[in-house]
């Protein structure tokens, strides 16, 4: 029985839900806290947070279950608990004005506002007593009680000030642009190569310094450039950054999928929490470094993950949810490490060499516990121990599987089981691109699933448009734009791999609702949120890409795309001047603009437009996916057609080839290595 309950107990979302009967009086974000603070003329403490987020959990335990903390909140706060992944909108406002004051951000958020909703006072995680040169905050509640009832003043100019600074750091793309011949220039793209390299670590990969997180865009764009360039240092540092993740802790060795990102340099030791968006994006890039190389280890490594998502993150409707928790029974990783002697009771025979592979001893490598990483490639290791590979892979085999189905007898990590539509459209790409690489058909059949599991769920009734979250029936909060470009996105791939124009059409449908929806007008970018929503202080365009791609720059890569597939050239001017407008900062910052600098490479390297045309095209088609061409489209049809790819092509009992470009084509092959031979060939010409 629960000694206390709050608003937040008719929610869906598990974050909020789990803050249900703290005794703190949440509410959430909506018309009636939104008014209660006007009409008691009382600030608003607004906490952001997400379920799989350690400190959040920590700040709850230590604050918000206190009931002597929950009763300074509840006497001088309206108090709003807000689930980031539901509400990005208003996380991307506050976390811009928090990191505006005090220079840094994260999660948990707490972010104190005026009563009408404008920030002036906020940071990330307070603890209840004063540490770590952090105040406690009981004394941040006290301070900001004081401040707002005796110098409101202060506090109205702050926060006047601080929304007005949010508003003139959204007037990017109002400058003119640089002409797209100079943007365009494949020196710029060297330097913006040679800006990535200043920053990558060449012992251990990826970029940066600890934390680590996976950057896949950059990684993405090592591999283009090597396609383009044959740049083998470009390929090394892509090929090493991969490498050292699989091999790492941030990768699940026992069970698939990777955690969100590495607190050290070595990828050893991860935050555990497992994100649908970031297995996503990596097995996009694992997709194409397959494709690139044919390294059965990155194949090993997209089943494995797949496996992962399929088993624990999986709707019975072919939906895919948000998250794993960091924590189980309120311990961070607690799910994930193992004893030796754990290991060595399972294992028996085995043990030793399983131990000596994963590096697991008695003392540990990480808090007296082990964490399964592996220091030497499996050739070398079974070379040194004087073993056959195919008897060390028989050992590993049948260890992991062991180490399984012992974890699964552990008490679990929560699971975040909402349905984010953007996440699954991420999702669904990278099974597309999965497909496209190994053949496997159960990819592209589970693509195909879930997208319509997405447009039966998402759609919005008896109206346009989409809806943002989904759980239990119930769909909630309009879309944004993240959400409809990554849709987009997810169509275009659909419709490369199926060869189902029903896709392209969608696609079309939903381009033309952003569209209408999001543009402003002035600069031809896209607002995040849609123009009717009300509950905002301002409407913010995202240009960088952090750890999901940004909306703007998958918008303007799939106006590019359409632009080729339906003939519609003013979208192609349209993503011409956006990455016109950004265009020094793209070449300058490129890690900071990972899908930007991809799109930019395609447009300098040109797309390959190839039709493929028969009675029966689908080995071809299947061929022609599994070649790693990264600046491409790919339209096929076993009858006549009115897509400007397709039409006045004939069909014919022998499948054909087509390669165009603007549409006009070279005369048809009908193999995968003709084509790559006359690809070749254009490029030298």
């Amino acid at each position: 029985m629960h000694t206390h309950s709050n608003k937040l107990l008719q929610e869906t979302s598990p974050y909020l839900l789990q803050h249900a009967h703290n005794p703190v009086n949440w509410y959430p974000w909506g018309d009636e806290a939104l008014q209660k603070a006007k009409e008691e003329n009382k600030p608003i403490l607004v906490s952001i947070g997400y379920s799989a987020c350690h400190w959040c959990h920590v700040m709850e335990r230590e604050s918000f279950e206190n009931a002597a903390t929950a009763a300074v909140m509840n006497e001088h706060f309206i108090n709003i608990k807000i689930d980031r992944e539901e509400r990005p909108d208003l996380d991307h406002i506050y976390m811009d004005a928090v990191q505006a004051m005090t220079g840094s951000g994260g999660w948990p958020l707490n972010v104190f506002l005026t009563p009408d909703g404008k920030p002036f006072y906020g940071g990330t995680y307070f603890p209840p007593q004063k540490a770590f040169n952090r105040p406690s905050w009981q004394d941040v509640l006290n301070s900001v009680a004081q401040a707002f009832n005796e110098r409101r003043h202060e506090i109205d100019a702050q926060a006047e000030n601080l929304t007005a600074h949010l508003s003139q750091s959204n007037s990017f793309g109002l400058q003119k642009p640089g002409t797209e011949e100079q943007l365009f220039a494949p020196e710029n793209l060297e330097w913006a190569f040679e800006a990535v390299m200043k920053s990558a670590d060449k012992q251990w990969g990826g970029f940066g310094r600890a934390p680590k997180f996976p950057q896949t865009f950059t990684i993405q764009f090592l591999l283009r450039y090597y396609y383009v360039s044959a740049n083998e240092e470009a390929l090394q540092q892509a090929l090493l950054s991969l490498d050292k993740m699989i091999d790492g802790g941030i990768y699940d060795q026992v069970g698939g999928g990777f955690a969100r990102y590495s607190t050290d340099a070595e990828w050893l030791v991860p935050h555990f929490e497992k994100m649908l968006y970031d297995n996503a994006l990596l097995l996009s890039v694992l997709s194409e470094a397959y494709q690139l190389t044919k390294k059965d280890k990155y194949k090993v490594v997209i089943q494995e993950t797949i496996a992962f998502i399929e088993r624990e993150l999986m709707h019975p409707g072919k939906g895919f949810y948000a998250a794993l928790d960091a924590d189980s029974e309120g311990v961070e990783g607690k799910f994930y490490v193992w004893t030796y002697e754990q290991v060595n009771t399972l294992l028996g025979k085995d043990a030793a060499l399983f131990c000596a592979y994963y590096d697991i001893s008695p003392a540990g490598n990480w808090e007296g516990a082990n964490i399964l990483w592996v220091k030497e490639a499996a050739e070398k290791f079974a070379e040194n121990n004087n073993i056959f590979i195919n008897e060390l892979n028989k050992v590993i085999e049948k260890g992991k599987s062991i180490l399984l189905a012992e974890r699964n007898k552990r008490v679990r990590p929560s699971l975040d089981d909402k349905i984010l539509l953007g996440w699954n459209a991420l999702i669904n790409t990278a099974l597309g691109k999965a497909f496209a690489a190994t053949g496997d058909e159960h990819y592209r059949q589970l693509a195909v699933d879930n997208m319509n599991f997405l447009f039966e769920k998402f759609s919005v009734k008896d109206g346009a448009g989409f809806h943002h979250t989904w759980k239990k029936e119930q769909a909630k909060f309009p879309a944004f734009l993240d959400d409809y470009a990554f849709l987009v996105q997810a169509l275009l791939q659909l419709q490369e791999i199926t060869g189902d124009t029903n896709w392209l059409d969608k696609a079309v449908a939903i381009t033309n609702f952003v569209i209408d929806q999001f543009s402003e007008e002035e600069t031809g970018f896209f607002f995040f949120t849609p123009q009717n929503q009300s509950d905002i202080i301002v409407r913010k365009k995202e240009v960088y890409d952090g750890a999901v791609p940004s909306g703007n720059a998958v918008m303007a890569t799939n106006m590019y795309q359409l632009s080729i597939l339906t003939g519609k050239q003013d979208w192609q001017v349209r993503s011409f001047a956006m990455i016109s407008s950004l265009g020094n900062a793209i070449i300058k910052y490129p890690t900071s603009f990972g899908v930007w600098a991809g799109l930019l490479q395609e447009i300098a390297d040109g797309t390959a437009e190839i039709a493929i045309t028969g009675k029966n095209p689908a080995e071809v088609h299947r061929d022609v996916l599994k070649m790693y061409l990264p600046h491409k489209v790919v339209m096929v049809t076993s009858e006549a057609s009115i897509y400007p790819l397709l039409s006045g092509k004939p069909v014919t009992e022998k499948t054909n080839i087509w390669l165009c470009k603007n549409y006009s084509c070279k005369a048809p092959v009908y193999s995968t290595e003709q084509l790559i031979t006359l690809i070749d060939k254009g490029k030298n010409e």
